[in-house]
């Protein structure tokens, strides 16, 4: 899962002001606050700026319940968006931050970083179809995973504690230095999804991230062919025994398409108010 190494120093700039700014070879790179569109509010449902993405867009959005406390959170992407994104020999990762609805309730979710992968990434033997990154960030911790920092080996390889980690996740094998990618952290993923290479064909995974002993991100990852299939998918988010700090956690994740609004779903939805021990 080491993705975007090249584009480290670009994620550092982004984490401080929600702004990205490329470095060395330019990427197509877009932020929230320069797009067309606006927040916005529409039958509950509240709704991020638009940030260009291929052809199309892509927003954050926020559903509240009758008293007001956040149901889902989640991106909605074009239809659009899926033609005219960056695939040729010399095509590099696209990536947007994405800000959450500004007056949306506090969902336990800092922001969103949506990558475009044209080529896939490491592992390639599981990862190397062309696919979208999805970070929902609980914090904005990125621009301290830096491995040019002294303690950055010693803070990687802190793990949480066993009673944090959720059912069934597992960190890669190997060094946590090594597999800690640069300003995002360790990736873990869901072991019922067998992903060895050679016998897993990748569609669609959900995978946790973490940084210095403290879960940091939940990642849906997804193919770009899988998802003009137009799926419906539907499964529970694995729960860990307890919870590192009090707030909204998610208990379903699906993904749909909305004929209404010609957009695809993404949604991390049930949330439910957990208390830290």
């Amino acid at each position: 899962m080491n993705t975007i190494r090249t584009a480290a120093c670009a994620t550092v700039a982004a984490c401080a002001a929600l702004t990205l700014a490329g470095c060395g070879a330019p990427a197509h790179t877009h932020a929230h606050a320069g797009s067309s569109g606006s927040a916005a509010t529409v039958a509950g449902t509240q709704l991020g700026e638009e940030s260009p993405l291929g052809h199309g867009t892509s927003r954050t959005y926020v559903v509240s319940d009758d008293a007001g406390h956040p149901s889902e959170v989640g991106i909605r992407i074009s239809e659009a968006a899926l033609d005219g994104l960056p695939d040729g020999p010399d095509a590099t990762t696209q990536m947007s931050m994405l800000a959450l609805p500004p007056d949306a309730p506090d969902t336990g979710f800092d922001h969103v970083m949506l990558d475009w992968n044209p080529h896939g990434h490491e592992p390639e033997t599981l990862f190397g179809k062309p696919h979208f990154d999805m970070h929902f960030y609980t914090d904005a911790v990125q621009h301290d995973i830096d491995p040019a920092a002294p303690d950055f080996a010693e803070r990687a390889g802190t793990m949480p504690e066993a009673k944090y980690i959720p059912q069934g996740y597992a960190p890669p094998p190997g060094p946590a230095a090594a597999n800690a990618v640069p300003f995002m952290g360790l990736h873990w993923t869901d072991t019922a999804d067998k992903a060895i290479p050679g016998s897993f064909d990748f569609t669609e995974v959900l995978l946790n991230g973490s940084w210095d002993g403290k879960f940091t991100f939940i990642e849906p990852m997804m193919t770009r062919e899988w998802l003009k299939t137009r799926p419906t998918l539907r499964e529970d988010v694995k729960q860990p025994a307890a919870y590192q700090r009090t707030g909204y956690y998610p208990t379903v994740y699906s993904v749909q398409f909305d004929d209404d609004s010609n957009e695809y779903v993404i949604t991390l939805g049930g949330l439910t108010l957990r208390q830290a021990s």
